[in-house]
This record gives C-alpha cells, sequence and structure tokens, in this order.
C-alpha cells in the first residue's frame, strides 16, 4: 500500500492513537488522516496486504486437501472456538485467531464463543456485511420500556452520520419505506429468486406487519466515482466474500478505508503491537499514549499521542481498559461509574425454522448473492411487544434449489444417483431469528485473577447467559415463521430453538457503554470518556442495548461523528 509508514520504535508524538484495525479503526484513521492529523494505527496482528494476501481467493474446493474441511487434529488443536464461525474452513482459518494462543474463561456453568481475527483489517474480513441503521426506536426502547440506561443520542444525531459512511461504503438494498428500518443511502439491491418474490408477495398480503424485503449489505452492485477511485469493482456474487476480495467489491479495512487514508500521507502503521495498557497521567487527567508488547519477540515500547480512539473490538478495547489500572482509577482506567465490562450483549441466533417449497420446476437462478431475505422486526416498541417477553427479533434466510452439494448428505448410489446429481432438485426456503439480548449487569466480562495470556496480560473471564426473555423470543420466531410457511403453502415445516452459547453471533456490544450520567455510563453521547477528555471508544462497548439489527453500519456512523467532534474540540483548544 502506498504512503503507509509502517513502524516499530517511534518516539514521535502523534496528533492520534488509533487502537485496531477493523471495521472502527479503519474509519477512525481515515476521517482523522483526511483532517490533516498524524495517524498512528496500532494493530496487535501482521499485516495483510490488500490482494497480495488473499492466499486462498479463486480457489475451488477441490484445490483442497480435504475439500475445504480443516483437519480434525488441527481443529481440536487451535481453532476449537473458531470453528463455530460460519466463516471459518480450510481456505479462511489463516484469518482466524488461534485458540491454543489465545486461552479466555468462563464462569463455570456458563459459555462464550469467541470469534476473534488478529491481522490488520481484523473481521472486517470475515463479517457477513449485513448493513441496517438503528431507528429512533432502537435509541428510545431503553427509556421507553424502563430496561438499561437511556441511549444519549437519537437517530437524527446519527442520521447524517449514516448517509456519510453509507455513500462511502456502499449499501446494496432497496427503498422500503418501514419505520422500524430506515432507508439508507442505497446501490441497487441484489434480486429475490422467483419462490422468494412468490413469498414476499404473499406475505404482503397476509401478514402486511411483517413484510419480507431483500437484505441491505455492504457490497458494491452498481460503482460510483468514489468507489472506482480507491480501485474498487462491482461485486460478482461469488460468496467468496471471507476468502479476500481482490475486485474489493465488499467493505473491508483494507479495501476501502485504509487505501483512502494511506492516500493522505498522514496514516503510520504499528503491525504487530498487542496493547497492554494505556499511559495515563493523573496531573492532567489525560492520556499520553499506550504501552504495547511486540506480537513476536515480546519486547516492550511505547508509542505517544495526543488523542485516543479505542477500536479494538467490544471485548478487546475494554480489556485494556480494564488493564489500565492507576491510583486514580484502581478498578480499570475511565472506570469512575463502575459499569465497565459489564452488560455485556450478543445477538441471539438461536432459533431457524424450515420448509420445503413445491412448484416452480423451471425456475432456477444464477450466481451465489451476498444478500438474503429479511423480516424486520415487528414488536419494535412497547405497544408491539409480545405477551410473554419484551424488545424483539428478525428474521433472515431465504429460498433456495437442491443441488449436487445438498445430495452430498443424502442417500445414493449407481448410475440413478449420478443422473440424480445433474438436474436440480427440490425448492426448499430457510429463516433464521435474529433477537435482542436484553442489557444486564450480571453479563459480563472480567479480568482473571491469576491466569495470564502469552504477552503477560490478564484473560479475561466471561458471565453471560441467555435470559427467560431471550428464550421466549426464539421460541416465539419458531411459532411466527412456521405459520408463515404454513400460510404460504410450503411442507414438511421444521423448527427449532437452541441453545448456542452467546458470542456466536459476533455482535459483541455495551462494556463501555455510552449515557447521560457519568454514573452509570462510560461515554458520554460523542463516544468520549467521562472521566478522561482525550479518550474515545468508538466500537461495540459504546452500545447502550443492542437492538436487533446488525451492529457494524452503526460502529462507522458513530466513529466518524465521534471524529467529526474530536477535531472540533482540538481546533477549538477544548481539547
Amino acid at each position: 500500500m502506498k504512503n503507509v509508514n509502517y513502524i516499530n520504535e517511534s518516539k514521535e508524538v502523534f496528533d492520534v492513537i488509533v487502537i485496531g484495525s477493523g471495521i472502527t479503526g479503519g474509519w477512525a484513521a481515515k476521517e482523522f488522516c483526511e483532517k490533516g492529523f498524524k495517524t498512528l494505527m496500532v494493530e496487535r496482528g501482521r499485516v495483510v496486504e490488500h490482494r497480495k494476501d488473499y492466499i486462498a481467493e479463486g480457489k475451488g474446493p477441490w484445490d483442497f486437501p480435504n475439500r475445504t474441511k480443516v483437519d480434525n487434529l488441527l481443529v481440536e488443536e487451535q481453532y476449537k472456538i473458531q470453528k463455530q464461525c460460519y466463516a471459518f474452513h480450510d481456505g479462511t482459518k489463516h484469518f482466524f485467531g488461534n485458540d491454543r494462543d489465545l486461552p479466555y474463561n468462563t464462569k463455570k456453568g456458563t459459555e462464550f464463543s469467541w470469534i476473534r481475527a488478529n491481522q490488520l483489517g481484523g473481521k472486517s474480513l470475515l463479517w457477513h456485511r449485513q448493513s441496517y441503521r438503528l431507528s429512533d426506536f432502537d435509541f428510545a426502547a431503553n427509556k421507553a420500556d424502563g430496561h438499561g440506561n437511556d441511549w444519549p443520542i437519537r437517530y437524527k444525531d446519527l442520521a447524517p452520520w449514516y448517509d456519510y459512511v453509507e455513500k462511502f461504503v456502499g449499501i446494496s438494498g432497496n427503498y422500503d419505506n418501514l419505520p422500524q428500518l430506515p432507508n439508507s443511502q442505497f446501490l441497487p439491491p441484489f434480486e429475490m429468486n422467483a419462490p422468494e418474490r412468490a413469498f414476499s408477495q404473499q406475505m404482503a398480503s397476509d401478514f402486511p406487519d411483517k413484510p419480507v424485503i431483500i437484505s441491505r449489505c455492504a457490497h458494491l452492485t452498481e460503482p460510483q466515482k468514489i468507489h472506482v477511485e480507491l480501485g474498487r469493482m462491482k461485486c460478482m456474487a461469488r460468496n467468496e466474500c471471507q476468502k479476500g476480495c481482490s475486485f474489493g467489491a465488499y467493505f473491508s479495512t483494507q479495501s476501502t478505508t485504509l487505501p483512502a487514508a494511506a492516500r493522505t500521507g498522514n496514516l503510520h502503521i504499528a503491525p504487530n503491537s498487542v496493547v497492554e495498557s494505556l499511559i495515563y497521567d493523573e496531573a492532567t487527567n489525560r492520556l499520553k499514549g499506550v504501552r504495547v508488547i511486540d506480537n513476536d519477540n515480546l519486547s516492550q515500547r511505547e508509542y505517544f499521542g495526543k488523542l485516543v480512539f479505542l477500536c479494538a473490538s467490544t471485548i478487546g478495547s475494554t480489556q485494556i481498559l480494564l488493564n489500565s489500572k492507576t491510583n486514580k482509577f484502581k478498578n480499570g482506567l475511565a472506570n469512575s461509574s463502575g459499569v465497565l465490562g459489564k452488560y455485556l450483549m450478543d445477538h441471539n441466533y438461536n432459533a431457524r425454522t424450515t420448509a420445503d417449497i413445491d412448484g416452480f420446476e423451471d425456475e432456477y437462478y444464477i450466481g451465489r448473492r451476498p444478500a438474503s431475505l429479511y423480516v424486520p422486526n415487528f414488536h419494535y416498541e412497547p405497544t408491539r411487544y409480545h405477551k410473554n417477553f419484551i424488545r424483539g427479533y428478525a428474521l433472515a434466510g431465504g429460498a433456495y434449489r437442491e443441488d449436487w452439494q445438498s445430495y452430498g448428505y443424502t442417500d445414493g448410489l449407481g448410475i440413478n444417483f449420478k443422473e440424480k446429481l445433474m438436474h436440480p432438485g427440490q425448492w426448499k426456503i430457510g429463516l433464521q431469528a435474529q433477537g435482542e439480548m436484553l442489557a444486564n449487569r450480571d453479563n459480563q466480562m472480567t479480568l482473571h485473577a491469576t491466569k495470564k495470556d502469552k504477552w503477560g496480560i490478564p484473560q479475561i473471564q466471561f458471565d453471560v447467559s441467555w435470559s427467560d426473555n431471550e428464550k421466549r423470543m426464539m421460541e416465539s420466531s419458531v411459532e411466527v415463521a412456521s405459520k408463515m410457511f404454513e400460510k404460504a403453502g410450503f411442507k414438511n415445516i421444521q423448527g427449532q430453538a437452541t441453545e448456542r452459547p452467546p458470542g456466536i453471533a459476533i455482535h459483541e456490544v455495551g462494556t463501555a457503554r455510552m449515557g447521560r450520567d457519568a454514573k452509570d455510563s462510560v461515554l458520554n453521547g460523542y463516544n468520549q470518556s467521562h472521566d478522561i477528555p482525550n479518550l474515545f471508544v468508538t466500537d461495540g462497548a459504546s452500545f447502550a442495548s443492542s437492538a436487533v439489527v446488525n451492529p457494524s453500519l452503526t460502529f462507522m456512523a458513530l466513529t466518524a461523528r465521534a471524529v467529526d467532534y474530536a477535531v472540533k474540540e482540538v481546533k477549538n483548544r477544548r481539547l
């Protein structure tokens, strides 16, 4: 990448230090660099260069020793947790963290699946790219039903920043004009296939409060000038995304924010630098920089800056704050409220309903579309809550036709079976629930009292469980999806609520939440620490509630807004 200064040792005092290089870190770096700030991005993992380091891109399943299945022994030794992720296979495993070298703990009787991607770009290389705005109902929910602290912002505060990031990212979708799911700045949507269109049309008549729409995702269906200038191209619907995309067709740090930051000449990157703690000056009540440990040789070094933006992921950022103890902040930096590490949330993906679709034998589709069907949350305000739980859930999925890959899991032998492989089979449909997890003080992450990782940093201990509210929500989703399928005339309807552990949705939020009162929150409405003015946390840790929709688009908008605020505060000499 041109104009990037990779550094190791440095005594320079940077205008800003951005910790993390994923979705939020990339955005923070881009915004500061474009505003003329000398920016240091600190990344704990290795450098991954766009195109060059997508080592499995374009390889077919037949090019892998076990058709992309990872060797069982290797999985058990190194990827016991990571293998639970939808994107994990032999062509992507190099982008995942190694569980053997990255241990953590869960309180007895609980489970938590921590999916990690420690490299330049972070999980932006692996995310599922579904992109939705939170609505005013989401921002007002805590106050409306009294569960959780009130968000210090509302939709109107973030709406112009959603506009701003969407134009740069490129979001495909349809203008559905739904109150609970605000429209974005859209590129053309992906198309539904024939059974999906028929299902959507029938549901519009039979269940008007449950619209079936095409999902919204960060893929370029019609690249604009702002995208082409960065070398990005149209999505080819290959569904190879998690291997890395040389087309730059989906949003990642590598394809989008890093090249934008790099072209300013203001970007410096310190890779392989594991942040141990933040350097705090009690006399000025300001951060001075960060202490890091080399990822490879375990040597120690320090970097200095006037501002610190923590963008290391919900869990990563909070771990750094908890480990940055001082005389003033004995329970973690910027933790006068005592809520740091509390209220950990994830989305609840614990129910799926499937069915067979008769007919449409003369219909098929081309490509492997990154979009899906989507049924937005229909319990989006207290007057619409279900009698058995508060808040709500969305449904996502789609229709597909069995092919040779599906038949690989069926019985068969001989000529007839081989002939069967040459023809498409039964149309099927599935919808999976995505439910909101309530903010609960008892759901938390702490630092283990004795166990440390290989860098000498205390390991994290999770204590997180699903509540009865979340469990009843999943049971309801099966009932609702089954009724929709039944009304549509589908056959062999099957649904099940499960209890996979929190974390597996990879939508962790809430451990350094924003709020109006410094007594019950870590950050103000601009993602700025109540306690330490030059500290900002703009990743999912800042969320006051999980809402229902995928959070990454909101991470981006919050980050861009926070940078704008910080820059103005610096220029006005208030920071």
